[in-house]
């Protein structure tokens, strides 16, 4: 895999709202956020807090109602469509329910997204290459029902980091994993980081996993209510103990 430089985004005034019958609900309220280009930035918050949604207008899945999205010198909350779906092809994304195809083997399901570009790189070997950088290398020919739920997640990132991504936004990668395996999951984001400079954007409620990103962000009825910084150098269990006293 080559080295890559991860983004930088910001995020400025963005609302986005829906509607629930005849109630309106917003989603997202004026929210405005600067991500450093290779920085892991956990985004908490309860369910409905807005998490999920700041991940889709980022990743351009969802469309503002107002404010705007840029990642690098590209306001995504400009893009039309054509131009839209070149940017979602650069992005990386990972969620809880893996979205594997059952019918197509552990290599199709990595190779799925690329299918329809041209390209120099060879797509077979750069998928054979990403499932042994996440520990699958000999499974190439599984099917996602053979694999343990770890396991189809590692494919699902090796999916992700087909294009090549400077930004990947995970979406609970590891609410669907035990413990043991959902920190395993993210040593793998952390030193796939380390390795490709990737800028990682990560929802999650669990505190275990927030304590060891290098930022953690509150989200409260669409809002920031808290932003924190985690690399001050302090013990990894001094972090964990101030995280777990925040109201995640």
């Amino acid at each position: 895999m080559d080295a890559t430089t991860g983004s930088t985004v910001r995020v400025t005034g963005l609302v986005r709202r829906f509607r629930a019958g005849t109630e309106p609900i917003t989603a997202v309220d004026e929210v405005s956020l600067e991500i450093a280009a290779g920085s892991v930035v956990a985004l908490t918050g309860p369910s409905g807090s807005g998490k999920s949604t700041l991940l889709h207008l980022v990743g351009a899945i969802e469309q503002a109602d107002s404010g705007t999205v840029t990642v690098d010198d590209v306001e995504v909350t400009a893009l039309r469509r054509a131009a839209l779906a070149r940017y979602r092809q650069r992005i990386g994304f990972v969620f809880q329910r893996y979205h594997l195809l059952p019918a197509l083997t552990v290599l199709d399901n990595v190779i799925a997204p690329v299918l329809p570009r041209r390209g120099r790189v060879d797509p077979v070997g750069r998928a054979r290459e990403l499932l042994d950088a996440v520990g699958l290398a000999g499974r190439e020919r599984s099917l996602p029902t053979q694999l343990s739920g770890g396991q189809q997640q590692r494919v699902a990132i090796a999916r992700a980091l087909m294009g090549e991504p400077r930004l990947l936004l995970a979406d609970e990668p590891t609410g669907n994993l035990d413990s043991t395996t959902g920190g395993q999951i993210l040593d793998l984001l952390l030193d796939l980081r380390d390795r490709h400079g990737m800028t990682i954007l990560l929802a999650t409620h669990e505190r275990a996993i927030a304590a060891r990103c290098d930022r953690l962000v509150r989200l409260g009825d669409g809002r920031i209510v808290e932003d924190v910084d985690l690399t001050d150098g302090e013990d990894p269990a001094d972090t964990y103990d101030r995280v777990s006293r925040l109201r995640l």
